[in-house]
């Protein structure tokens, strides 16, 4: 079976000294028609002030504006992603937390001109990291589902993906920032999507060929739908990183011809990101 609806990335980085626009074409041409950009900041050197934050996400947004030029819908999605700042908590000691805020306070203006949809990455660290470091990292994300809560805007998740328990204590804070869990996205979610594993929260699933069959095996039992994305990493160094930019596209058809009922596809790719992100 062919389908002939529409086709979205839920997480795609694209760099200027990457593939950039010929990536954003590769996805075009297998049938792609949207992206949700997620800001990518320089890890070797973040940012540490408000106007380098201004500077680097004022960069995305312009890259979403060359993107649409093709013929694609864009979304943008812009914040600290946890392996920047929970690194510089390191490096920056107590200024840590004020830029990070700064980081929040500036992306939070972009959506508020209308030029980003959400926040995100947003999250804690995903590789062992001391107490007090893990500890800083969950207020400032439950103060930032506060904010969001307050906001009425999603949060893009980066977590930690080796804990069945990770989906529950992410709904804990949600629920206790009063933030919807639906509103929650996590990034590079395994493909067991059904309600009882996410708990509510709305899963991105890293749409690799191992996905397929736990996808077909747990939508029915999902709480909402779920996401496909790539995560797509733009490096050159590094080709294809995550997943390459053809690769939701081809899932979507592979998830078709299993017998995934057009319906789910078509709230996965159209009315759930309307729903969360608002029209393009």
């Amino acid at each position: 079976m062919d389908w002939k609806g529409p086709i979205l990335d839920n997480h795609f980085h694209l760099n200027r000294n990457g593939r950039y626009l010929a990536a954003a074409l590769d996805f075009q041409r297998v049938g792609g028609t949207d992206l949700v950009l997620v800001h990518c900041p320089d890890f070797s050197a973040p940012p540490t002030t408000r106007q380098g934050h201004l500077d680097s996400y004022a960069n995305t947004v312009a890259m979403a504006d060359e993107v649409r030029a093709l013929g694609l819908g864009v979304r943008v999605i812009l914040g600290p992603h946890p392996a920047a700042f929970a690194h510089q908590f390191e490096t920056l000691g107590e200024s840590a937390e004020e830029n990070y805020w700064d980081s929040i306070e500036t992306a939070l203006q972009f959506v508020h001109e209308g030029l980003a949809h959400g926040i995100g990455e947003v999250g804690r660290p995903h590789w062992p990291v001391s107490d007090e470091i893990w500890q800083t990292s969950n207020r400032l994300l439950l103060k930032t589902m506060e904010l969001a809560a307050k906001e009425g805007i999603p949060l893009q998740l980066h977590v930690e993906g080796e804990s069945d328990e990770t989906y529950g204590e992410l709904a804990q804070l949600a629920d206790k920032a009063g933030l919807s869990r639906q509103r929650l996205i996590r990034h590079y979610a395994p493909p067991n999507i059904s309600k009882k594993y996410t708990h509510g929260l709305t899963p991105s699933v890293l749409a690799g060929s191992g996905a397929i069959q736990e996808l077909i095996n747990t939508h029915q039992s999902s709480s909402h739908g779920f996401f496909l994305e790539t995560d797509y990493m733009d490096d050159l160094k590094r080709p294809g990183a995550v997943l390459g930019p053809k690769t939701v596209p081809k899932r979507t058809r592979q998830l078709l011809d299993a017998g995934m009922d057009e319906e789910v596809l078509w709230r996965s790719h159209r009315d759930l990101p309307e729903q969360i992100y608002g029209p393009i």
